[in-house]
């Protein structure tokens, strides 16, 4: 997924939330800019800006690869 991907699903989730950019980010803590960067698809965002505002939309991210069931068993045998 791309940052313009990314960008276009906060918007979307801000839009139905009924959630300026500027209720948005005073709710996540960050700034408005960081808001429209995001939606804009910037790629240079920091990932903790990122994850604020998706924590504040309540998008749950699932992070999937071929080695996941490597990490999970290695996990269940600690």
């Amino acid at each position: 997924m791309d940052s313009k991907s990314i960008g276009k699903i906060i918007y979307f989730h801000r839009k139905k939330s009924g959630l300026t950019q500027k209720q948005l980010a005073d709710i996540a803590g960050v700034g408005k800019t960081a808001v429209f960067d995001i939606e804009k698809g910037k790629e240079t965002v920091q990932l903790k800006t990122l994850l604020k505002i998706i924590s504040a939309l309540n998008i749950k991210i699932k992070l999937n690869s071929p080695l996941m069931h490597l990490m999970e068993k290695n996990n269940e045998e600690s």
